[in-house]
């Protein structure tokens, strides 16, 4: 082997992992035997109100929003009807989610901005819930993938950490806490 093809086969070893270190993994059955049990449709009964930051690649906060959510049931699905106050940039943004829970224990969500339908499943006291949707970046959009996870501290306390994903790399980081009101 030549020492050019050595070099080539490292660059190719060493940008491959640093792709890997680029992507989240979160096994949800790490989670499974965690208390409180997260139950999503206890937990989104009522008003909720939410706090978080957006940051980009570098870790950087690039956007801070306060979100009110009224969830409810209506025709045997959970409805959380959110509003999006933001720190920059336009507002207020508002998403429906009309969840239902499948036989099997998961859950498919629908909204008007989200492209087909998000998949959700429930592990103790965390919650996966992931879905593509079009982002608008300064002024171009993009079709992105949303990673989801919620965790419960208490049965009025909660965390989400979203991990938004373009060709598998993570690009953004939202956090957000919510309570119930």
């Amino acid at each position: 082997m030549s020492i050019q093809s050595s070099l080539k086969s490292l660059l190719i070893f060493l940008s491959a992992l640093v792709v890997m270190g680029c992507s989240v993994s979160i096994e949800g059955d790490t989670y499974r035997d965690v208390q409180p049990e997260f139950k999503l449709e206890s937990f989104f009964d009522g008003k909720v109100k939410a706090w978080g930051i957006v940051q980009n690649r570098s870790g950087e906060v690039v956007q801070r929003f306060i979100v009110d959510i009224d969830a409810y049931q209506q025709d045997g699905n959970l409805i959380l009807d959110e509003t999006f106050e933001y720190g920059v940039g336009d507002g207020p943004l508002t998403r429906v989610w009309t969840i239902s829970k499948n036989s099997d224990g998961t859950y498919t969500g629908n909204a008007g901005d989200i492209a087909g339908p998000a998949t959700g499943i429930s592990y103790g006291n965390a919650f996966s819930f992931a879905y593509e949707m079009d982002l608008e970046v300064d002024g171009s959009t993009y079709r992105v993938n949303f990673d989801d996870w919620f965790w419960a501290f208490n049965d009025d306390t909660m965390m989400n950490r979203s991990y938004i994903k373009k060709f598998g790399i993570v690009m953004a980081e939202v956090t957000i806490f919510m309570q119930k009101q």
